[in-house]
């Protein structure tokens, strides 16, 4: 070994940098954090956007429950993907973070944790605890939602239970009352028995129940067609209707059974297998078949058929009521399953209550709040909840001789969302939203189709197809914990007063002293001046006990927050929620907004998927599978999250395991490593001033890849322009992967090191990482924010960069680096490049040289490509970290029709001691035998000028 050997490596310009190779980012985030809330970065950020476009995101409060899960932070990390953006492309886009904070749940817990005390206290009481239980998860889940890097006005945020908002919610209540669309009425909803309240679609899911299925034979009393009697000799009494059902517990509510008026019906008699009297039923022609086989009866004898409408307002006797109730038409009766005729009780179902209204009949529900039968019911049914109550109904039918066939039938079946319990449909008073009140639904419609920009396309249709089925919206609840429907009950008559006037009494009480004023305070004190009774009257009142649904109140933040107090300006650019909420969320949004302000109350709809485990089940603190966030947040840091979930496409459900969080692991560290590789190289970099470069000393590979880089900028903005967070991750982790780590920093290696540390060709090649390292960082930051801002800290002071990457703008590419010309030029050196690497791969495997300096390469070419070569050789050596490089003309065609025939043997040069390459020259200079010319001429020079001051 040389014994210059040593101080030869000391003068290679190795990398070196204070930038971390270990993230440490559990450590280093919170205290990139503090340094945000203690600089105000985010008023910063307001006031250097004041002037700018406005683009606002508008936040849809998650509930004020439980700690944040990879649901909601994915949710969150979007929103912050968005504004941070949008920022950074030069709008003012704040973001208002908001919570809803009333509803079931919070009110279940604190109710659950009082156990028989809860009994004892007022509602004024329990809605304090309530108050209190809310805003502590607001406080957790704000830590945590700040501890995942989302900038916004933590210190400011929406909050349901603020006095201005709910006054804001009043407000909407006035003006869909002063459009004429609330109403009260007798309804069958959907109620859960185990909470007591009614719900709304939104607050469904649906399970599979396996439930008695019965086919049950209801007496005739009069309307049997008259050829059928005279066929067969019998008479009206001799007939039966045989309805399905798979309620049995509904049939005490039933008055009616309906029939499609354009179906064909039969007459059929048979002998009954088990008693052998003669029976004889009427049901849908086409599905005689399938009822007589379901007891295997093949003897049956079809006496006539007729229409549908020949059987309206025949008439038949309940089978264990004394009660005679029609034969109806209605639309939606099938031949799909059952028996053609279907039982209809309007107290139990949507359908059966519109053909209730259109033949006037009875609303019967005998149930109470608990799903436990009423004195109206018969006495053997009452006090019994009534899933329990199946069997003893069947049994009934059976003991009566009414029942045909039974069998049990799994289907799927509605269940509350938060107990996760079957619920029924219950008919009681309640408040509804008309949504064909004055062409509610198809003004809404109208909106979806043509105002607002859906993302990805198909929230159209799937919002459209639920606005275009949904039934009234009943938008009163039996709970405390809420806004209330205030609502005033006459005393003399019960009649009850609510208009648009006096709800905006209340309106500005609330925003006074809060809807806390409603429990505490007596219907006198609160009533307003002069008020009187539309019906009677009457001035003494009584207040009402409903609260609006906790839909209706988050549906309502455009009102409360975008045209309120907050003043962010309606309507808002983007709404951003899961696929849940084209029924939840969107659709109470621009139903109200549509209602009262006559247009959407968004721009932009961008829909997400769920969050599911490694299973593919969806992710939610009921479901018991939730991971916490901010615990994976703990053990990897919160940019690896971001990274983990910008690499995905949002628009379809994201699994998270393991493997992925840690597979991100490794794609955060290459970019780290990179970009740690580029600050170890500019060290000794005064300057990023892109006007003090020399654009001469730039090399062909230099102009390359910053037209790469131009490019990597277009893409990306484009990609954050159309919100694509996965191209974005995809095109930058690309371009730091292949054109970067595996080809440009590595060929760059031989002029950083050893070139003279201040020569032009290594600060022509440091020009272009400082240019790297600017546009990366920019490009970066509203992904991994944390990590952006840290490597924003080592660009030299006094430059004119702002304080903080969020500060800045997205960067623009340099039309100095656009060269049309160049693709073409460059994809032919890179072919060529291909097919030298190929051949140094043959040689690497049987030992002939271990690196691609030891290699000496002749590329033989077509004549056509010999001129681009000839004049790219040195490049082209270059490109391939070869030690030498020759072009010469091929004499014959390539095999296999490749482009390009390549030599490689082993070089039989020297080794340069300094730089290792293998060179001619090596041995050529007496006083630096070992080295090649370049690295003797550097040495030498740096010898001249003497010791570094």
């Amino acid at each position: 070994m040389s014994t210059n050997a040593k101080p030869y490596k000391e003068t290679l310009n190795l990398p070196s940098t204070e930038f971390d190779m270990k993230a440490n980012l559990t450590v280093r985030e919170p205290k990139i954090q503090a340094l945000w809330q203690e600089q105000d970065l985010y008023g910063q950020i307001r006031q250097a956007r004041a002037k700018s476009p406005r683009r606002v995101l508008h936040d849809g409060p998650p509930y004020a429950n439980g700690e944040i899960h990879m649901g909601t932070a994915l949710n969150k990390m979007l929103k912050d993907f968005v504004v941070r953006s949008l920022t950074m492309r030069g709008f003012d886009s704040p973001y208002i973070p908001g919570w809803d904070c009333h509803g079931l749940p919070i009110e279940h817990k604190v109710v659950k944790d009082l156990g028989s005390k809860a009994a004892t206290l007022s509602q004024a009481e329990i809605r304090s605890l309530c108050q209190t239980e809310a805003l502590k998860w607001v406080d957790v889940q704000r830590k945590q939602f700040r501890r995942l890097g989302v900038m916004g006005d933590w210190e400011n945020p929406y909050l349901t239970l603020d006095p201005r908002y709910e006054a804001g919610i009043l407000d909407v209540l006035a003006d869909l009352l002063d459009g004429g669309y609330v109403f009260r009425q007798l309804k069958p909803i959907h109620w859960c028995i185990s909470d007591r309240t009614a719900l709304a679609e939104a607050e469904l899911e649906y399970h599979d129940e396996t439930t008695p299925s019965v086919y049950v034979n209801f007496a005739m009393v009069s309307g049997v067609p008259a050829a059928w009697t005279e066929a067969d000799g019998s008479t009206d009494a001799d007939w039966r209707a045989m309805i399905w059902t798979t309620t049995p517990w509904t049939l005490p509510a039933n008055v009616a059974i309906a029939a499609h008026a354009d179906l064909n019906y039969a007459g059929v008699r048979y002998n009954d297998p088990d008693t052998g009297d003669t029976v004889r039923v009427i049901l849908a022609a086409d599905l005689v078949a399938k009822v007589m086989g379901l007891r295997k009866i093949a003897d049956f004898t079809e006496v006539g058929r007729c229409k549908g409408r020949a059987l309206e307002h025949a008439q038949y006797r309940h089978p264990f009521i004394d009660r005679i109730s029609p034969v109806v038409l209605a639309n939606y009766v099938s031949v799909e399953d059952g028996t053609g005729l279907v039982h209809t009780a309007p107290g139990h179902g949507g359908e059966d209550y519109q053909t209730g209204r259109t033949y006037q009949l009875p609303v019967l529900s005998p149930v109470d709040p608990a799903g436990k039968f009423t004195a109206e019911a018969p006495e053997w049914l009452v006090g019994q909840q009534v899933f329990a109550a199946n069997p003893k109904v069947v049994e009934h039918l059976k003991q009566s001789g009414n029942l045909y066939f039974e069998q049990p039938l799994t289907h799927s079946y509605p269940h509350c969302w938060r107990c996760k319990k079957p619920v029924i449909f219950r008919a009681t008073e309640q408040w509804f939203v008309g949504v064909d009140r004055n062409d509610l639904r198809g003004r809404t419609l109208e909106a979806i189709r043509n105002d607002v920009n859906w993302l990805p396309s198909w929230g159209q249709s799937r919002i459209e197809a639920m606005v275009s089925l949904r039934p009234d919206w009943c938008i009163s609840r039996q709970r405390s914990w809420g806004v209330p429907i205030p609502a005033l009950g006459c005393t003399s008559c019960h009649t009850q007063l609510l208009t648009a006037d006096t709800v905006r009494h209340f309106r500005d009480l609330f925003r006074a002293e809060g809807a806390d004023a409603w429990f505490t305070k007596s219907a006198e004190e609160i009533a307003p001046p002069g008020a009187s009774c539309p019906s009677c009257g009457g001035t003494s009142f009584r207040k009402e006990g409903d609260i609006l649904d906790v839909w209706f109140e988050s549906g309502s933040s455009h009102r409360a927050v975008l045209a309120g107090d907050f003043e962010l300006g309606f309507p808002a650019f983007m709404y951003l929620e899961g696929s849940d909420q084209h029924r939840g969320w969107f659709q109470s949004s621009i139903l109200t907004s549509v209602g009262t302000r006559g247009k959407a109350p968004f721009e932009t709809v961008l829909t997400h998927g769920f969050v599911v485990d490694d299973k593919g089940a969806k992710m939610a603190k009921s479901g018991g599978n939730a991971v916490a966030a901010v615990k994976a947040t703990e053990q990897y840091g919160a940019d690896v999250l971001r990274l983990m979930f910008a690499s995905m496409d949002f628009a379809d459900d994201i699994r998270i395991s393991e493997r992925a969080i840690k597979e991100t692991s490794e794609s955060y560290r290459k970019i780290r490593n990179t970009f740690r590789y580029l600050l170890g190289n500019l060290e000794d970099y005064e300057t990023l001033d892109p006007s003090s470069v020399d654009v001469s000393t730039l090399h062909e590979l230099d102009h390359w890849a910053l037209g790469q880089l131009n490019n990597v900028v277009r893409d990306v903005v484009a990609a954050y322009e159309r919100f694509e967070f996965y191209r974005v991750y995809q095109r930058i982790y690309q371009f730091f992967s292949v054109e970067l780590s595996s080809f440009y920093l590595d060929v760059l290696k031989d002029r950083l090191y050893a070139e003279a540390p201040a020569g032009p060709d290594r600060v022509a090649a440091q020009f272009v990482l400082s240019r790297l390292h600017d546009v990366l960082v920019r490009l970066l930051a509203p992904i991994i924010p944390h990590t952006a801002e840290e490597l924003w800290g080592y660009l030299p002071a006094g430059q004119g960069y702002p304080a903080s990457v969020h500060l800045a703008k997205f960067p623009e590419p340099d039309p100095r680096w656009d060269d049309a010309d160049r693709d073409a030029r460059w994809t032919t050196l890179l072919e060529a490049r291909d097919a030298v690497l190929k051949s140094l791969e043959a040689l690497r495997k049987d030992k002939t040289i271990g690196s691609a300096q030891e290699a000496s390469v002749v590329v033989s070419a077509a004549e056509a490509d010999l001129p681009l070569l000839e004049a790219n050789r040195d490049l082209l050596a270059t490109l391939c970290i070869v030690s030498e490089l020759d072009i010469q003309a091929a004499s014959t065609p390539a095999p296999g029709g490749e482009r390009f025939q390549v030599a490689a043997v082993r070089s039989p040069h020297g080794k340069c001691e300094r730089c290792w390459n293998y060179r001619s020259t090596v041995g050529q200079n007496t006083e630096h035998p070992t080295l090649c010319e370049r690295c003797a001429r550097v040495i030498t020079a740096q010898a001249e000028k003497g010791p570094a001051k």
